[in-house]
């Protein structure tokens, strides 16, 4: 679900090829960085907390790990597409 946000979102791009992508560790970029801090308050609005920067890529990491529920994606692809619409 979360990847195929980034692919279809032209407002975003991944770090790593498609066959190297982490199930738990996800790094993603926003096309445009000056983008970046506008994002990240829609984030916070959302209550999604801790997902800014990666410390050797930049941009944004979001941690999936199994203790994660689906619905918590769902809250952050929500906020992708949202954020694609309103900039897109």
């Amino acid at each position: 679900m979360f990847y195929g946000e980034v692919d279809s979102n032209p407002l975003f791009v991944g770090t790593a090829a498609p066959e190297d992508r982490s199930p738990m560790n996800a790094c993603f970029l926003l096309k445009d960085a000056a983008l970046d801090e506008e994002f990240l308050a829609l984030t916070k609005t959302a209550g999604i907390v801790g997902i800014k920067g990666h410390r050797s890529v930049g941009g944004f990491r979001a941690s999936m790990y199994n203790a994660l529920p689906l619905e918590s994606v769902k809250v952050l692809v929500d906020v992708m597409k949202e954020f694609g619409r309103k900039r897109g």
